[in-house]
């Protein structure tokens, strides 16, 4: 398993739609474990491809308290929503920003394993918004896409100051 690097808000790459994945090999397994690895490390609950510069349809997410009951969803689809609910959302690729995002609460989704075995999947409560979440980051859409412009100017602002700050004192 590898580390890889995440891509913060706001690079274009973010916004790229992911591909449906077709072949199911060991490039496949790699990714997974590679995406798993990292989200840990990070101490993300939720990784998408899209987010370390494979564009992909795969999300890793495990909001276990003892991060010991990982997801990783392939070509994954809400077929099913229902209810509303609040929440606020942070994201690995937009880092030390937290905002309200309205979600759905209850949704089904269809999903293939690493084998390419189709399975369905209901998640309530924060599974639910996390995988929503990861979705959104296969169709381009990061969580501050549901802010006002004024809002995202101003985390886009924020980001890159404190990534001048984060620069100059690396140098």
């Amino acid at each position: 398993m590898a580390l890889r690097t995440i891509i913060k808000y706001p690079n274009p790459r973010l916004r790229k739609i992911a591909e449906e994945i077709k072949i199911f090999n060991e490039d496949v397994k790699i990714l997974s474990e590679d995406m798993a690895d990292t989200m840990y490390k990070s101490n993300g609950i939720g990784l998408a491809a899209t987010q370390i510069d494979v564009h992909k349809q795969m999300i890793v997410v495990d909001v276990s308290p003892k991060k010991d009951c990982l997801y990783t969803l392939i070509n994954p689809k809400i077929i099913e929503k229902k209810g509303r609910v609040e929440v606020e959302e942070g994201c690995l690729s937009v880092p030390d920003i937290v905002a309200t995002v309205s979600r759905a609460e209850y949704i089904k989704i269809e999903t293939l394993n690493l084998r390419g075995v189709k399975k369905h999947i209901e998640a309530t409560e924060i599974l639910a918004v996390c995988i929503q979440h990861e979705i959104d980051h296969l169709k381009g859409v990061v969580f501050v896409d549901y802010l006002s412009r004024l809002k995202r100017d101003r985390i886009a602002k924020r980001l890159a100051k404190l990534d001048r700050v984060v620069s100059y004192d690396q140098s």
